[in-house]
């Protein structure tokens, strides 16, 4: 735990923001808003509430799977804010030759702990993860961040179903409830509803919150328990493309490239919020 306060953990969520903005015009494409959904769910977890340390390689630190990899170039800053690889390896995002890919790539990226692609997976891997720590008798828990969109995966649910069969207490899995996908609102792709119901089924405890606000996410994730037997579930509800005026709630800007006085504008309005 680095960090205490509301106000520097929110301060981590808008460097998040400005940092993928500063990442994609040299990518010249990325995903803006699944990030900014995300932003305050990533400062929280890395500036507050997981286990780590200045080592990546630290064998007791909490992991975390990205299951919605297209966050990465969010989560990139962050690593080289904590240390993990020098800061100006962020400079060549996505170039030829850069460890940095728009999906992460755990061989290449200190503090990674999951390869991501194809979406869907990342559930199934943490219960993997949780099994060995069980093993090794390690304290460390798992937390999973899921986009809504693929809860449509039946991976998703065959993982959910392990998690309580072999009792993992220490996986919390996140669902980033923004109600969108590439395609549309989640409730009219591929209905995901009722969420709670449906996890609580699969045996795990639920807990609802508002994805965006700091204190509750704070709030939340303290409230998690420690050493039990029953998989944790956080349903973040946030807003796709939270904090730029023009992106929020938009399907334009899932994948999108910002450039020059446009960039200058996004970054001001960052800036300038609260």
């Amino acid at each position: 735990m680095l960090t205490t306060t509301f106000e520097e953990i929110s301060d981590r969520a808008r460097f998040i923001r400005t940092e993928t903005i500063r990442l994609i015009q040299i990518a010249k494409s990325g995903h803006y808003t699944s990030v900014f959904s995300a932003a305050e769910i990533l400062a929280t977890l890395y500036y507050h509430t997981m286990k780590i340390s200045r080592d990546p390689k630290w064998p007791e630190r909490d992991r975390l799977i990205l299951s919605k990899g297209h966050v990465a170039v969010g989560v990139y800053p962050i690593l080289a804010d904590l240390g993990y690889f020098p800061k100006d390896w962020l400079d060549n995002y996505a170039r030829i030759g850069s460890a940095l890919g728009d999906h992460p790539d755990m061989r290449k990226v200190p503090g990674i702990d999951f390869s991501s692609g194809s979406l869907g997976h990342g559930l199934s891997v943490g219960v993997g993860m949780c099994l060995g720590l069980r093993l090794k008798k390690s304290p460390a828990r798992v937390f999973v961040l899921m986009g809504d969109g693929e809860l449509n995966e039946g991976q998703i649910w065959e993982g959910a179903m392990s998690a309580s069969q072999y009792h993992l207490g220490n996986i919390v899995g996140i669902v980033d409830r923004n109600e969108m996908q590439f395609d549309g609102q989640t409730e009219d792709v591929m209905g995901i509803e009722p969420l709670t119901d449906k996890w609580q089924s699969f045996g795990w405890d639920v807990r609802i919150c508002d994805g965006n606000s700091i204190p509750e996410l704070v709030r939340t994730f303290d409230s998690l328990p420690v050493g039990g037997n029953r998989p944790q579930l956080v349903i973040a509800k946030t807003i796709k493309g939270k904090g730029l005026s023009f992106m929020e709630n938009s399907r334009v800007w899932h994948l999108g490239h910002l450039s020059g006085a446009d960039a200058e504008a996004a970054i001001r309005e960052l800036n300038s919020s609260n």
